[in-house]
């Protein structure tokens, strides 16, 4: 085919003559058929759409009419037919299109309306491989797909919500504009690829990544939330959700409090994520995504009081995720602080109701708590791209510990220095977390040099010790956890000075040795981890 022998026909109107119509939501699907009889035209139809119309005296054609040949598979193979696909992709400008057409006995489609089998929906109620196989749509897309490509000619709806839309175009003469239909092209063409990448990311949801990355990764975006700023007010902001199976913030259901907002959902995911750590009873509180108070213990109450007596200042306005389920007795303690976000596996009814008072708390209930241990990726956007990698999904136990000075920690030492480290993990780095009784009780973020996190850290203790009318600081013979190792002793000197019986850090500097000797002075036991956690 040269051009010499096709005619354009771009922003002409085209008269719609015959229809074809099949769809899974049958909402308003007959008043708008109705309105297509009205305009003359013919309504071609399968199965259960056909049925519908019928029921409702709405005259149809059965496809398998124009095709002579019957639906089979168990509807399978309904509208993959020559004669479906050739009357919507001939091109009614080409004579060679015309002549075969006519040749074949083919008539043209101009108006195809489908809306595909509910993959999602599926997806929610089941985990039946075959239901789920059987809602994948095979005719549909392939018909959207065609109409799409063809909008020079054929118009193409494939959401109930364009019906009315469709009904004022063809007010005019029983016709749509070409912008019209070029405009919900592009609407099918995003439906196809969303369905696509469903199916896709069904089929790849159980994989692996573990040390290997995908060669491509395609992101399936689906908006949740519009808020009514970003990070501060003069940005835009929603939140959208991904296909990413993993129980979280994303995942929860929201029982309380006004709407969540950029910063509410960036720090309840931080403070969810840190106490998915813990096995015990365990409360952390977040602000602008650090811990400023974390403990554990076999009494969640206990657990909540001793995380607040950390940093009472700055978890004023904070984020607070428990582990466990939040009854009325916690909830009451909770509503003596201003919390932004609280967020806990399940919430008692009572529990709720104590925050009628404090209709701007937001109550998140996630129905379970995830394994910290579990595969995924991370994804951080930059100018002009993404940067991925796995999971800090490291867990660490008392086995993976190298003992490298003189003096050996306890038992109860090794509880609190595991702890410290998982609460160093997630910190912003560079992290120093002093620990006691399983709860923390210094806490350096987010510093430019380790030093500057330690000394940090001390004098928050101090601060808090203070508040808490102790004559003494509480940092007195905790242990500390580093997220990187000490490039210099000064970090392990100022944290002996301190008060500090026991360190555990990841090792690996060149200095490693001065830093062993520091402690080996000061009679302190260290451990390395050999693993870092970097939080950047």
């Amino acid at each position: 085919m040269t051009t010499s022998n096709v005619s354009n026909v771009f922003n002409e109107n085209i008269k719609i003559k015959r229809a074809l119509i099949s769809v899974t939501d049958k909402s308003n699907i007959d008043i708008l058929a109705q309105k297509l009889v009205n305009f003359n035209i013919e309504i071609l139809s399968t199965g259960g759409t056909a049925k519908f119309l019928k029921d409702k005296s709405i005259p149809v054609t059965d496809v398998d009419q124009k095709t002579n040949f019957p639906e089979i598979l168990d509807g399978r193979v309904k509208t993959l037919h020559p004669k479906i696909h050739g009357g919507i992709l001939n091109r009614r400008n080409n004579p060679t299109h015309v002549s075969e057409i006519n040749k074949h006995e083919i008539e043209e489609i101009d108006l195809v309306i489908i809306n595909l089998y509910k993959f999602r929906e599926t997806l929610s109620k089941t985990s039946d491989s075959f239901k789920i196989i059987e809602n994948i749509d095979i005719g549909g897309p392939a018909m959207i797909r065609a109409a799409a490509k063809n909008h020079e000619f054929v118009t193409v709806i494939t959401d109930p919500k364009d019906y009315d839309v469709l009904i004022k175009q063809l007010d005019n003469n029983g016709t749509t504009s070409y912008e019209f239909r070029k405009v919900l092209a592009g609407k099918a063409f995003k439906l196809t690829n969303e369905y696509d990448l469903a199916i896709s990311n069904w089929f790849h949801k159980n994989e692996s990544y573990n040390d290997e990355l995908p060669e491509k990764i395609t992101l399936e975006l689906e908006k949740s939330l519009e808020m009514r700023y970003g990070e501060n007010p003069h940005q835009k902001a929603s939140f959208y959700k991904t296909s990413d199976s993993r129980i979280g913030v994303a995942k929860s259901i929201q029982l309380h409090g006004k709407e969540l907002s950029y910063n509410n959902i960036n720090d309840a995911d931080a403070a969810f994520e840190l106490i998915c750590e813990f096995e015990k009873p365990a409360v952390a509180i977040i602000k602008h995504a650090n811990p400023c108070g974390v403990a554990e213990n076999d009494d969640i109450d206990k657990a909540w009081e001793n995380a607040l007596l950390t940093d009472p200042v700055s978890a004023f306005g904070g984020i607070v995720a428990i582990n466990r389920n939040l009854t009325l007795n916690l909830a009451n303690k909770l509503k003596s602080l201003f919390l932004e976000v609280i967020i806990a596996p399940s919430v008692d009814k009572s529990a709720l109701e104590i925050f009628n008072e404090k209709p701007n708390v937001r109550i998140l209930a996630s129905n379970s708590i995830p394994a910290p241990n579990e595969n995924g990726l991370t994804i951080k956007s930059i100018a002009g791209g993404m940067l991925v990698q796995t999971r800090d999904n490291h867990i660490l136990d008392k086995n993976n510990l190298k003992f490298v000075t003189e003096k050996k920690p306890t038992e109860d030492e090794i509880k609190n220095l595991l702890f410290a480290w998982k609460v160093a993990k997630h910190t912003k780095s560079n992290a120093i977390i002093y620990a006691k009784n399983l709860q923390t009780v210094g806490i350096g973020a987010g510093q430019m040099s380790r030093i500057d996190s330690t000394k940090i850290a001390i004098e928050k203790a101090k601060q808090s010790a203070l508040i808490a009318n102790l004559d003494y600081s509480m940092i007195h013979k905790s242990v500390v956890a580093s997220d990187a190792f000490f490039p210099f002793a000064d970090g392990l000197i100022a944290a002996a000075d301190a008060g500090v019986t026991a360190i555990i850090q990841p090792g690996g500097s060149i200095r490693d040795k001065e830093v062993i000797d520091a402690a080996n002075e000061r009679n302190i036991a260290m451990v390395f981890t050999s693993i870092r956690h970097f939080r950047h």
